[in-house]
């Protein structure tokens, strides 16, 4: 079985990892911080923009399988649990949030020696991001007809 997923949804809700992390990481935000805790200064920030740009479209692939995948997830909860969909698809990116990112990157973050504060950071950006998603994908709906 295929999930049925909403394809106007899944697009949004790529836009919005797009939106959200542009946002976290200016300086007025969380930039600062997460500058001064990875190591880089203005100086190193400088440089090419043809590398910005082949990151973002990389960047913006892993969001559409990102926003695809929680999709086909959810119409999958909905399918065995049914209910209320946006509240199933919300449960399932915090699920999904748990057990692939936040695992992952402790653990990841721990034997690389960040600092917490930075594995915070980025795990609280995944989690708005996923969770922003999902309630885009949830309000939705499943079918786009």
């Amino acid at each position: 079985m295929v999930p049925e997923i909403n394809i106007w949804a899944v697009l949004l809700a790529t836009a919005s990892s797009m939106v959200v992390g542009s946002i976290w990481y200016t300086r007025a935000v969380f930039g600062r911080y997460w500058m001064k805790a990875v190591g880089h200064t203005q100086e190193s920030m400088k440089g090419s923009g043809t590398g910005a740009i082949i990151i973002t479209v990389i960047v913006s692939f892993v969001s559409f399988v990102t926003a695809s995948v929680l999709a086909g997830a959810a119409a999958i909860a909905q399918n065995f649990y049914g209910g209320n969909f946006l509240f199933n698809t919300l449960l399932t990116g915090l699920i999904l949030w748990a057990g692939f990112t936040a695992a992952r990157m402790v653990t990841h973050d721990a034997f690389d020696r960040r600092p917490a504060g930075l594995t915070v950071l980025n795990l609280a950006h995944e989690l708005v991001t996923i969770l922003l998603m999902a309630l885009i994908i949830g309000l939705f709906g499943i079918s786009a007809l």
